[in-house]
């Protein structure tokens, strides 16, 4: 089909790095080996001549041949914390904005948010319905239904009326 671009975000220091043994890399440098592969599979793919003489199996050659030349974008940041995250997702709105000013496409129109807002509103009122009164989840789709109860089991020791947790300002 369609050349979609795609993102890869990367870390250089991991917060967790595990080394196994009989392992040749920890499992951070197994993500970033990925990291790096990617793109290059992307931007160079694989032709039938290649795979030719790598011994691939005739009839795997059409299903591992990759034209290449597909766009990406790679970002490798110094640790994953918040400024980071902060910088990354200021990246992403720049993107945002500098697309939509290229395309003539308001980016930031409201109206999916104000619907977003209508729907919380409904969530908030069951939320407040079965904390209070005990009622089931209902007039949900499946999905909504299914994830709003799960999150309200989960979160049965929250107290139904925060007045008795923190003052009112």
């Amino acid at each position: 089909g369609r050349v979609i671009p795609c993102d890869f975000i990367g870390v250089e220091k991991s917060q967790q790095p595990v080394y196994l043994k009989g392992e040749l890399v920890s499992n951070h440098d197994e993500l970033m080996s990925n990291f790096f592969a990617q793109p290059d599979a992307l931007a160079y793919g694989k032709n039938s001549e290649q795979l030719l003489t790598e011994n691939v199996p005739q009839h795997l050659i059409s299903h591992k041949t990759f034209s290449g030349n597909r766009p990406s974008f790679s970002l490798l940041l110094p640790s994953l914390d918040a400024y980071s995250i902060g910088q990354l997702l200021a990246i992403y709105e720049h993107r945002v904005a500098v697309e939509g000013f290229i395309w003539g496409i308001n980016s930031f129109d409201q109206w999916g948010v104000e619907l977003g807002k209508s729907l919380a509103s409904q969530v908030r009122k069951q939320l407040n319905a079965s904390r209070k009164k005990g009622e089931p989840v209902e007039g949900f789709n499946f999905s909504t239904t299914k994830m709003l109860t799960r999150y309200l089991e989960a979160s049965a020791g929250v107290p139904s009326d925060p007045s008795t947790v923190l003052p009112k300002m």
